[in-house]
């Protein structure tokens, strides 16, 4: 069922005015009730927009319903056997608003409608006259052209909302096509920015660890050579030699983010590598107490993975975890159970803690090179956990809060159990993360 597009008058509107004024100077002229059942029909028509955007599930019944009875009104005061009035094609009226505002078989039933009460006035007629074989052939092909035409429009109208519906799906498929595309191209776009910062910071990790060589060699032989006779010479090369471990650290981040990762997949228990990661940061942690619960799935799938890549992302994250809760401690909760992304089955893991969280504003650029909420970071953790997710053809957002108190953050990453159209998770792989 359609609505009427609004309940202004048009000039459509204003030719039926003009047709209707025409039948009302017709004969027979001089007949009221001719000229109020015009009239009636006239402010219908105007106001039939209007009636529909008020009701839109009845209103259309009603419209129909009205004209199959101002339609048996006016041949009624047409012709002395209203049967033989010359006004009997104004029931293709309604037949034909049916036809509009219904379904096919629902147009079958008004025009039924509409045929019976023309049909009604042959009672009267039978107790008058004699009616004749031809008299009801006669009839009958007026009652079928009442038909003819309502399924005519009937098959117009649904053509014409099969076409519109047609077009309304292609218009979202385009849009949804579209917004894919503008995502295609934004990270697109930050892959080329992420290729280039990363050749340019391999260029300047090379060039820095020579000389910082030179600097942390030169440091430990003065210290050697000076030994205990100057202690504030030998302070301050210790100093030098630490510090220099400190820039040699950062830049082998830098390269770590720069160069290439070669990923040696195999089907693994994705369970094994969480368990290392959680243990290694754990038995180094100096801070407060943090209390580890961890929910496996029985039965979880094996997943291409590099083990080492997946430890070193999965470490990344439970130490920022641990680094967010600091001195006060706090809860880590580590989840991995099956899901699916686009169709694809796979491993899903969520690491939650009960830090302070990540500021909403961050948490699209959080995975982007230099981007930190640490004091003392540098940006580049979850940008390598972030290109060795990807690489495993994975995902990883963030969600937030990580608990029921409303604090905390939330990493949620998906493993897929299969790499590629016809790769499965019993064949190993090969790939270069760049």
């Amino acid at each position: 069922m359609t609505k009427a597009d609004n309940s202004r008058i048009n000039w459509m509107d204003v030719l039926w005015l003009v047709l209707l004024a025409v039948l009302a100077v017709l004969p027979p002229v001089r007949e009221i009730h001719k000229q109020l059942a015009l009239l009636a029909f006239g402010v219908l028509q105007l106001s039939e927009g209007w009636l529909i955007k008020r009701i839109p599930q009845r209103g259309p019944a009603y419209v129909v319903l009205l004209k199959i009875l101002l339609a048996t009104f006016l041949i009624d005061h047409t012709e002395e056997l209203a049967i033989n009035s010359y006004y009997y094609p104004i029931y293709f009226l309604p037949a034909v608003s049916a036809a509009e505002y219904f379904g096919p078989w629902a147009t079958l039933a008004w025009t039924t409608l509409a045929s019976a009460a023309y049909c009604s006035y042959l009672y009267p007629t039978v107790q008058e006259y004699e009616i004749t074989a031809d008299d009801y052939g006669r009839l009958a092909i007026r009652v079928l052209f009442f038909y003819l035409a309502a399924m005519v429009v009937n098959r117009f109208v649904v053509e014409n909302r099969r076409q519109t519906q047609r077009y309304q799906e292609l218009a979202e498929h385009l849009a949804e096509t579209n917004l894919q595309l503008e995502k295609a191209q934004a990270e697109a776009r930050r892959s080329e920015r992420l290729a280039a910062l990363g050749q340019l910071s391999a260029g300047l990790a090379h060039e820095i660890r020579n000389p910082l060589g030179v600097i942390k060699g030169s440091a430990e032989m003065l210290s050697q050579k000076l030994g205990d006779s100057n202690p504030l010479a030998n302070e301050l090369s210790g100093y030098i030699s630490s510090e220099t471990n400190r820039l040699s650290a950062l830049v082998t981040r830098f390269l770590d983010f720069a160069r290439p990762l070669h990923a040696d997949l195999s089907p693994a228990e994705i369970t094994a590598v969480l368990d290392r990661a959680l243990e290694d940061v754990a038995r180094l942690w100096k801070g407060g107490e943090v209390r580890v619960t961890k929910d496996y799935e029985r039965n979880l799938p094996l997943v291409p993975l590099d083990g080492g890549l997946c430890e070193q992302a999965f470490l990344n994250i439970v130490q920022n975890a641990y680094d967010a809760m600091g001195e006060r401690g706090g809860e880590l909760t580590v989840r991995a159970r099956p899901s699916q992304s686009e169709g694809k089955p796979g491993v899903e893991v969520r690491i939650s803690d009960t830090g302070p969280g990540i500021p909403a504003e961050l948490r699209e650029q959080i995975f982007n090179p230099f981007v930190t909420t640490k004091k003392t970071g540098v940006g580049l953790g979850l940008s390598i956990v972030s290109k060795i997710v990807d690489g495993h053809h994975g995902f990883i957002r963030i969600e937030g809060p990580g608990n029921a108190q409303g604090t905390g953050a939330t990493f949620v990453l998906f493993f897929p159990t299969e790499i590629g159209e016809t790769s499965s998770a019993s064949q190993s792989a090969h790939l270069v993360i760049s």
